[in-house]
C-alpha cells in the first residue's frame, strides 16, 4: 500500500471507533499520515424561518464544538489524543465531506467501519460506504475487523477485463506490506443456454478456454510474488463469499467497476452486495472507465475516428476555384 495519507471516516458508533483504532495502527505500520474526518448535518437549515440564519456563524461554531466533544468521548479510549485534536469536522453529507477532504489533502485511501447505520448515516438516506465507494475516487477500505486484528490472508477477485491489472497491483501491494498470504480467484458464471439447448460454448470447453485466457493474461500479473490461484464456477457474490470463508481471508480486494467475460464485478451489483454481506474487510480499488479499455479497443477507436475525419473532408477538386 503506497499510501501517503489515510482518512478515517468516523461517527459515534462502536464500529467507527474500532475502525479508527485499526486505521491508526495501520498508519503506524505503514508510516503514513492519518486524519480523522467527521461530518455534521446542517441542522439550522430546518429553522431558517426562525431567524437563526442571522446567527448562522455562531450556531455553526456551537454545533462543531458539541460534535467534537461527543467524538472525543466516543474515540478517546481508542486513538491518541492528538489525533482527536486534529480531527477534521465539517458540515455536509458524510460521503461528500470525505470526498472533498480526500481531494484537498490528496489522500490515497479512506477507511470506514462497516455494517452499521448510525444516526448520522440514516439521515444520509443510504449507506455511507456505498456512497463513498461510488464517489471518492480513491481506494476505500471497509473494515469488519476488530481494532487489534492482524491481516494474514488477502483474497483478490479478478476477472478477464482490463480492470484485473489495477486490482491485482493493489492486492499485491497490500499483501506485501501486510506480510500476508495472497490468493487470486476468478469466478466463472455458468454459460447461458438458449431455449434450443445450444450455447456459444459447451460448459466444459467454456471453462477450458477461460482457464487458458486466465493463464495467459491474468495470472502473470501476480508473477512478482508467490500466489495461489483458483477458478470457481457459480454466482459471483456467493462464490466470493464462500471462498473468503473457506480460505479464511482477512481482507478481500475487488474493483469498483469491471466487466469480464462471464463475470461482472460492477459497483451496483457485486461490490455493493459484498459491502452488505461479506464477513471480512473489503478493499475497493477505483477502476475508471478508461482503464477498462484494452489497447486493442483503444487503437480500434482511434482508427474509427481517423476514418470519420477522412470521410468528412471535401475532395481537393471541390475546393479549387
Amino acid at each position: 500500500m503506497s499510501w501517503k495519507r489515510l482518512l478515517i471516516g468516523v461517527d459515534e458508533s462502536p464500529e467507527a471507533a474500532a475502525a479508527a483504532a485499526l486505521g491508526w495502527r495501520l498508519a503506524q505500520q505503514l508510516e503514513v499520515e492519518c486524519h480523522l474526518v467527521h461530518a455534521v448535518r446542517e441542522y439550522w437549515i430546518t429553522f431558517a424561518e426562525e431567524g437563526l440564519v442571522e446567527r448562522a456563524a455562531e450556531f455553526q461554531l456551537a454545533v462543531i464544538a458539541a460534535a467534537r466533544q461527543r467524538m472525543a468521548a466516543a474515540l478517546g479510549p481508542h486513538v491518541p489524543e492528538e489525533m482527536i485534536r486534529g480531527m477534521i469536522v465539517r458540515f455536509g453529507r458524510t460521503a461528500v465531506v470525505l470526498r472533498e477532504v480526500a481531494r484537498e489533502l490528496e489522500a490515497d485511501a479512506i477507511l470506514l467501519g462497516g455494517k452499521h447505520h448510525s444516526m448520522l448515516n440514516r439521515w444520509v438516506g443510504g449507506s455511507t460506504s456505498h456512497d463513498t465507494v461510488r464517489t471518492a475516487g480513491t481506494q476505500v477500505l471497509v473494515t469488519a475487523s476488530p481494532a487489534d486484528h492482524v491481516f494474514r490472508r488477502v483474497l483478490v477477485a479478478v476477472d478477464l477485463s482490463a480492470a484485473a491489472e489495477p486490482i491485482a497491483a493493489a492486492a499485491l501491494e497490500a499483501a506485501t506490506v501486510l506480510g500476508a498470504e495472497l490468493r487470486a480467484v476468478s469466478v466463472l458464471e455458468t454459460p447461458i443456454v438458449s431455449p434450443t439447448g445450444t450455447a456459444p460454448f459447451a460448459r466444459t470447453p467454456y471453462y477450458e478456454i477461460a482457464d487458458r485466457v486466465l493463464r495467459r493474461r491474468v495470472w502473470p500479473l501476480f508473477k512478482s510474488r508467490s500466489v495461489t490461484t483458483a477458478i470457481r464456477p457459480g454466482p459471483v457474490v456467493e462464490t466470493i463469499q464462500d471462498e473468503a470463508v473457506e480460505w479464511g481471508a482477512d481482507l478481500v480486494v475487488v474493483g469498483s467497476h469491471g466487466k469480464g467475460w462471464g463475470e461482472r464485478l460492477l459497483l451496483g451489483s457485486v461490490t455493493e452486495r459484498l459491502l452488505n454481506h461479506l464477513p471480512t474487510s473489503l478493499l475497493v480499488v477505483p477502476v475508471g472507465a478508461h482503464q477498462l479499455e484494452t489497447p486493442k479497443a483503444v487503437s480500434e477507436g482511434k482508427r474509427r475516428k481517423r476514418a470519420v475525419r477522412r470521410r468528412g473532408r471535401k475532395p481537393k477538386q471541390a475546393i479549387r476555384k
